[in-house]
């Protein structure tokens, strides 16, 4: 029962996300997809600080920031990518399409993330369930284009 929250905390994240490209999407249309995704970053700055210096709901460790190896900062640059991208299919192929295509990509990446222990990350097996659940998702994904 006790991985019930986080699997839900995970589905609202997904909805989120699904959100998120669809009003980002929206604004594209007025501003320029690479000035959204600025506008989107810097809103997400301004409200990381609040989080952190208003409401210090942090941890408290920025000042072990020297000590994250430089892979570390890249999400940074991650995420402009995925903003950006999520924003140029979205207005192009629908949200259901982009966010299917995002599904696809995520798990197979975390598939492999997984199996490896990537970055340090705990290692699950790979068992060829899975791979058949990554060959389905993906099958499911082509049966949601356009013909």
């Amino acid at each position: 029962m006790e991985i019930m929250l986080p699997l839900l905390i995970a589905a609202l994240s997904g909805v989120a996300m699904a959100l998120q490209g669809t009003v980002n999407s929206f604004m594209s249309k007025t501003i320029g997809q690479m000035e959204t995704t600025f506008i989107v970053h810097l809103i997400g700055v301004v409200t990381a600080a609040l989080v952190l210096f208003v409401f210090h709901l942090g941890r408290g460790q920025l000042s072990r920031l020297g000590e994250v190896p430089w892979y570390g900062y890249l999400g940074g640059i991650i995420s402009v990518l995925i903003i950006y991208g999520v924003v140029a299919s979205m207005t192009k192929v629908g949200v259901a399409n982009a966010t299917t295509a995002i599904i696809v990509g995520q798990v197979t990446a975390a598939l492999v993330i997984d199996c490896t222990g990537f970055l340090g990350m705990e290692k699950f097996p790979f068992t060829w369930l899975k791979g058949f659940g990554i060959l389905l998702l993906a099958f499911g994904a082509r049966l949601m284009l356009p013909k």
